[in-house]
């Protein structure tokens, strides 16, 4: 079993510049190696295979951060299934995870959600995108600061509040106002109960 995230910056027509692409490309690079595991086509659509499937919604989410980090945005679905055709290029491969993941690509607009997920099991998907959709309501709305912590920690899992304050060159008070703004226990809460439904899928 694999995961595929497929994606695409919102609003793209309107930035003025195309720096972003090389902006999406950077965020993108540590994921693996281009064009096997993640692709940038069309300008602005994006496809990555995440192997291990219980780190696509945290994948999905640390993409979602860097973009909000630069004044940006995604839409992504997740698809989760076989890998039948193992191609040079991720966007010529295809299996389950490749269709699940396309198919609820094309409804997101209309649904109006920037991130779903889809498996096998319409159970799991109905209370897994229902927990996604509470959680967007806020992770749509991260500003700058609360994107940029938010990445940060789950890049560091094993920092404390006054090591990420190093780093992002704040003290403990403030990291800890960003960590309740971003409502990061929560998005973490929600990825580990993600994890457990994941898991007894590959079982």
């Amino acid at each position: 079993m694999t995961s595929v995230i497929t994606g695409d910056i919102i609003g793209s027509r309107q930035h003025e510049s195309e720096h972003w692409v090389e902006d999406l490309k950077q965020i993108l690079a540590p994921l693996g190696k281009t064009p096997s595991q993640w692709e940038v086509y069309r300008g602005d659509e994006f496809q990555i295979e995440i192997k291990n499937p219980e780190e696509a919604l945290l994948t999905a989410i640390l993409l979602k951060a860097r973009l909000r980090a630069i004044k940006s945005d995604a839409r992504m679905s997740i698809g989760f299934g076989d890998k039948t055709h193992d191609a040079e290029k991720i966007s010529e491969s295809n299996g389950s995870a490749f269709i699940h993941s396309g198919e609820l690509f094309e409804t997101l607009k209309k649904q109006k959600v920037t991130l779903a997920l889809r498996t096998d099991e319409t159970d799991i998907d109905e209370r897994l995108n229902l927990m996604l959709q509470l959680a967007l309501t806020f992770m749509d709305s991260w500003l700058v600061q609360s994107a940029e912590f938010v990445a940060l920690a789950i890049e560091n899992p094993t920092l404390s509040q006054e090591e990420l304050g190093q780093k992002l060159g704040i003290n403990q008070a403030a990291v800890s106002r960003r960590q309740k703004r971003a409502q990061f226990d929560l998005v973490m809460n929600l990825d580990r109960y993600f994890r457990t439904q994941i898991k007894q899928l590959t079982l």
